[in-house]
């Protein structure tokens, strides 16, 4: 952020600026390499911090403690929304001071928020509760993997109290409770199964715990409800894309005697006020509401939350579709079919609804995605498993994109022409809009599926002080 403020103040780091009856110069080599690297040092940093922060909130509280255990599921929600508002300020304010007041001050404003965000996690690091690094999960899963190849011949045990448990080697990697024997994807059990060799001598790539080996099995099984919210996040991303090219052509003013243009690329401000209301909705009243019904401390299972969500995202974009098709129509009417550039008497508002309802499934589906991940994760690896939930950000915008790539060539028709050219007005859109909702579709019932047949990861807490162990069941 700092570099990025600076190229942004002082004129060396960027071309001179345009003059109306001259082509501008192009930025040099070491400009471009200085913009470059400041959006790369931004990538790696939100990868260090997002994948992390969730987690490491959440282990503040004590999962052994019921009271606090309760206060986790809130703590999703608040966070959410505090990243919310956030991305509402960023969207608002921050462009507003880049667009009017410079872009120094528009880069510097961001620049010392996060010094001081930088200030006060390092004030307040004596408070924390910290858990001890120990040692990479990503090797632990090699080890049972290897281990249960070398002994693919071995007969299966017929009790599985007679598969290899070390408490003591589990010890730091089940600070809550250890995993314990699961039925399914047996093959894997093979690698708690003890030699004589093993006996002897343990060694963690011919020998793995049960603990271990449930890791990994635990892993294996969020694989399939991960791989269904990549579909929601190729949904909405069509908000940054399209919709804001429908914007661009649809009458931007407030009222007919306002003068006023709300900008395309404010129209976000939707998607993130339905969100934030959403969440607000869901603490306040949802929760305690489905308490009593459910009994459940966080008021619906996240898989519940999360199915809710990828319902909701099927009908924007439906939604979409119906409204494109009216912005055409609308088109047709003004007779400006064959010009884009002029504005189609239909206010910007009819974009409203699909915006809003992103952003209601934003609020059930990322928070649901996130709960699930940092509680069905094996305990050492939560800050792993929350990673996997901006991965799967990542995978769908390039699926998004990769789609519009397939429309473009499979469409395509003479002169040029496909369902997605330049002007709007004379493609559709709109098919895009349904194939995304027919695949949401499907998706949706792939997720009904996942979920039905979901075995919760089964953990046996260690109480505190003197208390007895207590197993959790494997539904909850």
């Amino acid at each position: 952020m700092i570099s990025l403020t600076v190229s942004a103040i002082i004129p060396r780091f960027r071309p001179p600026p345009c003059s109306p009856k001259q082509n501008c110069k192009e930025a040099s080599a070491w400009q471009l390499a200085v913009l470059y690297s400041s959006l790369l040092l931004t990538a790696l940093g939100a990868g260090g911090i997002r994948a992390c922060v969730v987690a490491f909130g959440a282990d503040q509280f004590d999962e052994s403690d019921p009271k606090e255990k309760t206060k986790t599921w809130n703590f999703f929600n608040w966070y959410y929304f505090c990243m919310g508002v956030s991305m509402l300020l960023a969207v608002t304010v921050v462009v507003y001071i880049q667009d009017n007041v410079g872009w120094g001050w528009g880069l510097g404003i961001p620049t010392l928020a996060m010094a001081i965000s930088v200030v006060s996690f390092i004030a307040g690091y004596s408070m924390y509760r910290h858990l001890k690094p120990s040692g990479s999960p990503f090797t632990r899963l090699a080890q049972v993997v290897v281990a249960a190849v070398r002994k693919r011949e071995m007969p299966m045990v017929s009790d599985p109290s007679c598969l290899y448990e070390n408490e003591e080697m589990d010890a730091p990697i089940s600070l809550s409770g250890k995993l314990v024997h699961t039925k399914q994807l047996r093959f894997l059990d093979k690698a708690a199964i003890i030699t004589e060799e093993g006996r002897r001598q343990p060694n963690p790539w011919r020998l793995s715990t049960v603990h271990r080996v449930e890791e990994l099995k635990s892993v294996i099984r969020m694989a399939p409800i991960w791989a269904a919210g990549i579909l929601v996040i190729t949904a909405s991303s069509q908000q940054n894309t399209f919709s804001l090219q429908q914007a661009r052509t649809m009458d931007r003013r407030f009222s007919p005697a306002s003068s006023f243009l709300i900008p395309p690329g404010s129209m976000t401000v939707f998607t993130m006020l339905a969100m934030l209301a959403t969440i607000s909705l869901y603490d306040r009243a949802l929760i305690p509401l489905a308490r009593r019904a459910t009994g459940l401390d966080r008021g619906i299972s996240f898989l519940h939350r999360m199915g809710i969500g990828f319902a909701i995202s099927t009908l924007a974009t439906l939604v979409a579709g119906l409204v494109e098709v009216r912005r055409k129509a609308a088109a047709a009417s003004a007779g400006l079919l064959d010009d884009p550039a002029v504005t189609i008497p239909i206010s910007v508002f009819w974009l409203v609804p699909q915006y809003a309802l992103h952003g209601i499934a934003e609020a059930f589906t990322s928070i649901g995605h996130l709960e699930f991940f940092y509680d069905q994760a094996p305990e050492s690896m939560r800050s792993t498993a929350t990673a996997l939930f901006w991965m799967s950000i990542s995978v769908g915008n390039y699926v998004s994109t990769m789609l519009v790539s397939v429309v473009h060539h499979y469409s395509a028709g003479p002169g040029g022409s496909n369902w997605l050219p330049e002007n709007l007005n004379r493609g559709r859109l709109e098919y895009l809009y349904w194939i995304i909702t027919l695949l949401q579709l499907l998706n949706l019932v792939y997720y009904v599926i996942c979920a039905k047949f979901y075995t919760y990861k089964p953990l046996q807490l260690r109480q505190r002080k003197e208390e007895e162990t207590v197993e959790l069941p494997s539904r909850v």
